[in-house]
């Protein structure tokens, strides 16, 4: 696994009102003292420091407004999970995908997560798929676990069928046009997914 830069507007953690670090989307777990946290998040609360935004997380008011808050909020309540497929396509600004819903992989071992209130689409990955091609982002001082674009290009083959092949394409051709992705990274990430068969005729099409 490798990491990425950061994206979004804010790429710092911000501080709570008693200077512990915290991530602009936070857990109670985040906080230093977990004997106090139910009073400190009331404290944070009333004083307008912090709001609740589902079961189990706050946002610090003095948090950057972000587009990516939800995915966001995904990755603090299933931190194992991997944002991938339209969710990564978004985030790495490919093709015209502005999914409604939060697309993560887990495990395919793993259980479902309860995950009420937020829109989430779920996919299995096995083995190596949970961690080649993986980077690291951070968002709201939150690290987040996020398909390369190259990888998210040859899993939207992989899944075709659930996201539609028009989708594939646009992303090869925008992935190569914006230079996101190269020939040479795509076709070395399908032959390790087993895509190739799948991807090759497109690629070898779009760059003859």
């Amino acid at each position: 696994m490798r990491h990425s830069t950061s994206m979004g507007t804010d790429r710092r953690a911000h501080l709570s009102s008693k200077g512990a670090t915290l991530p602009g989307i936070f857990r109670p777990s985040d906080l230093e003292k977990p004997g106090s946290t139910r009073h400190r998040i009331q404290s944070m609360l009333r004083r307008g420091e912090a709001s609740r935004v589902a079961r189990g997380l706050y946002r610090l008011t003095s948090a950057a407004q972000n587009e990516h808050v939800t995915i966001v909020m995904v990755s603090k309540r299933v931190p194992h999970a991997v944002v991938c497929l339209l969710t990564a396509l978004h985030m790495h600004g490919i093709g015209t995908q502005a999914p409604k819903a939060v697309w993560i992989a887990l495990d395919r071992k793993a259980r479902k997560p309860r995950l009420s209130g937020l829109p989430v689409r779920i996919v299995r990955f096995s083995g190596r798929m949970l961690t080649h091609a993986v980077v690291t982002q951070e968002v709201l001082g939150v690290t987040i676990l996020i398909t390369s674009p190259a990888r998210t290009v040859v899993d939207c083959f992989r899944y075709r069928r659930k996201i539609g092949l028009d989708v594939a394409l646009e992303a090869l051709r925008d992935s190569i046009r914006s230079r996101q992705a190269t020939v040479d990274e795509i076709t070395r990430i399908a032959g390790v997914c087993r895509a190739r068969t799948v991807v090759m005729p497109y690629l070898q099409s779009l760059v003859a």
